[in-house]
């Protein structure tokens, strides 16, 4: 039986993991380890709370001791780490917290590992410390298409898509470029994975992907926060002119790329994790306020007064673009949606789930775990 830690499981990303890894994999035990910060929820995990395989721990990554011990106590063959402070503005105002999470946090969780699985007969067979990460530790990409954006994601369009913008994209060979506390606490959490397998041997992947959207994701980021604005008709702020570029991957997309990395990626390797789905900010805006306004019963563009123009973010980066050419070719990796249907269909979760965005916003479920935890 094969025992796998998901750091971060209660968050948006995390959760989509934990739900396919308990739903898929009945024989693994999962347990999820997460602090439950703001950003993490264990409502996003009702479906799945019940499993037999599956099991909640509330803990600091930070904490090595509980961690190791942890590890000891459950026999864990695996992690799959996600655990990590990653909103840009807020690592801008308090650049510490994210050093100490994203850097000594993953530091913790691969000293623990090293020492419990270096304790075993079999040392580091069978073994797996993967590690993801973001495309924003390799900085920023010059706008050399005149329009910035493509066509979605398909194998033909991946090809045009190289073709338009030349070989402008991030690949795994890239040179780390970070500009943000951010990106830059990533960047050193990802060299001390490889480090841990340069030194000591450590079985470990890392993962960059690029920006994910879908069910479950914390209103601050930019999909969730319009769609609730865009419902209660409140300013949608976007930074500058709107035209930095991001490319964007539907989160459970993501999630299956992870299962397929974890199984059958190679020891040590990188792996890039994209949708060949590049959109301007301004642009997937209007696509939203559209979404919004349809499924609302609003007559469509209805809300486009709602744009606000601020000034823009310190360092914001103005394009990344992930080559996920590697992944295709290796482990024949695809993603499933066109931006538009995944649109669609994360516009109707949030819609239909206004309870869960509610509680949310109201803060209320911070305070229901403070309660529940407090004395354990």
């Amino acid at each position: 039986m094969k025992t796998i830690i998901i750091t971060g499981g209660a968050g948006f990303i995390g959760s989509h993991v934990v739900r396919l890894f308990v739903n898929k994999y009945p024989d693994y035990r999962i347990i999820n380890v997460d602090k439950l910060t703001y950003a993490g929820n264990l409502a996003n995990l009702k479906d799945v709370e019940d499993k037999p395989n599956y099991r909640f721990v509330r803990a600091d990554i930070c904490d090595f001791d509980t961690i190791y011990q942890l590890m000891q106590q459950e026999h864990v063959t695996g992690i799959i780490h996600l655990a990590a402070e990653s909103h840009v503005d807020r690592s801008i105002k308090d650049p510490f917290t994210f050093a100490r999470t994203n850097v000594m946090g993953t530091l913790s969780l691969l000293q623990a590992a090293k020492l419990y699985w270096e304790s075993l007969p079999e040392k580091y067979d069978d073994k797996r410390f993967y590690h993801i990460s973001t495309d924003e530790v390799y900085g920023a990409l010059e706008m050399t298409h005149p329009e910035g954006i493509v066509p979605p994601f398909t194998t033909k369009a991946s090809s045009s898509h190289h073709e338009a913008y030349g070989e402008d994209f991030f690949l795994e060979t890239t040179k780390y470029n970070p500009h943000s506390p951010y990106s830059a606490s990533k960047a050193s959490s990802d060299h001390f994975v490889r480090a841990f397998h340069d030194t000591y041997g450590m079985p470990t992947i890392v993962t960059n992907c690029s920006n994910n959207y879908g069910p479950y994701q914390f209103p601050e980021k930019l999909i969730p926060l319009f769609i609730n604005n865009i419902r209660h008709r409140k300013p949608l702020p976007v930074y500058g002119k709107g035209e930095n570029v991001r490319d964007w991957l539907f989160v459970e997309d993501h999630a299956r790329a992870i299962d397929l990395i974890y199984h059958r990626g190679t020891v040590a390797e990188t792996y890039n994790i994209g949708g060949f789905n590049e959109w301007k900010n301004i642009d997937i805006i209007k696509v939203v306020i559209n979404t919004v306004d349809r499924l609302l019963g609003r007559e469509e563009g209805e809300d486009m007064d709602l744009i606000t123009y601020v000034t823009d973010r310190a360092g914001h980066d103005m394009r990344y673009a992930i080559d996920s050419r590697k992944l295709q070719a290796e482990l024949g990796w695809e993603p499933s949606l066109q931006f538009e249907e995944g649109i669609e269909k994360t516009v109707r979760w949030y819609l239909e789930h206004q309870d869960w965005m509610d509680n949310i916003t109201s803060g209320d479920y911070e305070k229901y775990y403070d309660d529940m935890y407090k004395n354990r």
